[in-house]
């Protein structure tokens, strides 16, 4: 596999995956799915926090619709270059977001740690890998 399908197979997973979760959380908000508490997020049962992972809705579809756009909408180029840009940083953000979050609050869930950590390894990673490619 080519470094660049390896890449879009990685981001597509992640977005496709973000859509998910979000689409797993709305159905247990509005009581579809039964999930026990300790199994979701920590603190899953303080409306503060429950605000908190909300807040992170529209930034995680913006990004995960972007980024599919860019590269199964058949844009332009630049067009393409652009939205792949914003999702990647995007992505960076709701992933440095939320381990800032549980880094001043103390809290270690590895599970969570690990896929925000995931966010902001795979958008610096194609960020940087795309600027080193720039002229």
């Amino acid at each position: 596999m080519k470094k660049s399908s390896v890449e879009a197979s990685l981001l597509t997973l992640t977005e496709v995956g973000i859509i998910l979760y979000w689409l797993f959380a709305a159905l247990v908000a509005i009581g579809f799915i039964n999930v026990a508490p300790e199994t979701m997020y920590s603190d899953f049962e303080n409306p503060i926090v429950v605000a908190w992972n909300w807040s992170f809705f529209p930034l995680d579809i913006l990004f995960a619709v972007l980024g599919l756009l860019s590269r199964y909408g058949g844009l332009t180029v630049r067009r393409t270059e652009l939205l792949s840009v914003i999702s990647l940083s995007l992505m960076f953000c709701a992933g440095l977001m939320a381990v800032s979050f549980w880094t001043l609050t103390g809290d270690y869930d590895p599970t969570w740690w690990a896929m925000n950590s995931w966010l902001l390894m795979l958008a610096g990673w194609v960020l940087v890998s795309r600027y080193r490619e720039l002229p």
